[in-house]
């Protein structure tokens, strides 16, 4: 066992930074990110709702959309609470196992949100390219195992970051971050982690890259679709399909790849620590939103919705 190894400790919990020090900033944070947090639930749990109660919403993209949904409900709960907490506590402190399964869960909602992301440019792609068959193609049995397939790739991979984190030695227990989050941990090791940063970079490619590089075959293949409708107002109904799916992916994707492949500097931490901040509080909040201010349907649905609760109300 060399010197390293001998320094190392056995960690039963983590202290955790935050986003700052000062009381009035945390109180002042936790306020806004307690209203966001309450706009998360609330926005993708309607989501959920009116796709499951509405018939119209019950096709190939909305089935998406709610999977992307229920997994945006997930991730923020899975790292926000803890962060609100916190914000009250004068000991931000998290045990080592709470540590692990926050970092395994989060991480393996959020690449399940990439390989989705993917998945529903396909989607888009087939409803725009091949519009008499949509239907038959984008049948419910290959929508269910597009979607578990999307899960199970998140959460396979989130495994094995996992492991790897978390059987290094580690000689600190001060996590520069609001979370159990891959590379702040790494940097508690007590060892040289560079096959760690080698297998958090193919990990990076394989979940954010590939689906990225699926979403640009599919709008290429959209763009040059639309295109080729002769008519302006064809061409603004097939895109506006598209619009509301493709500024999901520009927020979610343009984000990571800054934070995971872009290159290092000295206040790369900073930098990282709100990148995570945007994805996991303001991203989960912004979906629905974008997904509904930007969806006739949706709104359809939702305005559908509350009459019949006023007529419900004024029955009784």
């Amino acid at each position: 066992m060399d010197r390293e190894n001998k320094n190392s400790t056995w960690v039963s919990e983590f202290f955790l930074l935050g986003l700052s020090s000062d009381w009035g900033t945390q109180v002042s944070l936790f306020v806004l990110f307690l209203a966001m947090y309450v706009v998360t639930i609330v926005g993708n749990a309607l989501i959920i709702l009116l796709i499951r109660l509405d018939r119209r919403l019950q096709t190939p993209m909305y089935f998406f959309l709610s999977v992307l949904s229920f997994v945006d409900l997930c991730y923020a709960s899975s790292i926000v609470p803890q962060m609100l907490v916190h914000f009250l506590s004068a000991r931000k402190s998290i045990s080592f196992h709470c540590c692990v399964v926050q970092l395994y869960v989060s991480l393996a909602l959020g690449g399940s949100e990439f390989f989705l992301l993917g998945a529903m440019a396909y989607d888009r792609y087939v409803a725009v390219c091949s519009p008499l068959h949509y239907t038959v193609i984008m049948h419910g049995g290959l929508c269910v195992r597009l979607a578990t397939s999307c899960l199970t790739a998140g959460f396979m991979n989130s495994l094995m970051e996992t492991i790897i984190t978390f059987q290094l030695p580690l000689c600190h227990n001060t996590i520069h971050h609001f979370a159990c989050e891959t590379l702040a941990v790494l940097r508690l090791s007590c060892v040289d982690i560079s096959f760690n940063k080698v297998m958090v970079t193919i990990s990076g490619f394989l979940v954010i890259m590939l689906p990225c590089f699926l979403v640009l075959f599919s709008y290429t293949r959209i763009v040059a679709a639309i295109l080729r409708i002769r008519s302006a107002q064809g061409r603004s109904k097939a895109f506006g399909t598209c619009a509301s799916h493709l500024t999901v992916v520009s927020l979610c994707f343009g984000a990571t790849i800054f934070t995971y492949l872009g290159p290092r500097s000295a206040s790369s931490i900073e930098q990282e620590k709100m990148v995570a901040l945007f994805y996991a509080v303001v991203a989960p909040m912004l979906n629905p939103l974008i997904y509904s201010l930007r969806n006739k349907d949706v709104m359809a649905a939702l305005r559908k919705a509350v009459e019949k609760l006023r007529g419900q109300g004024q029955t009784l």
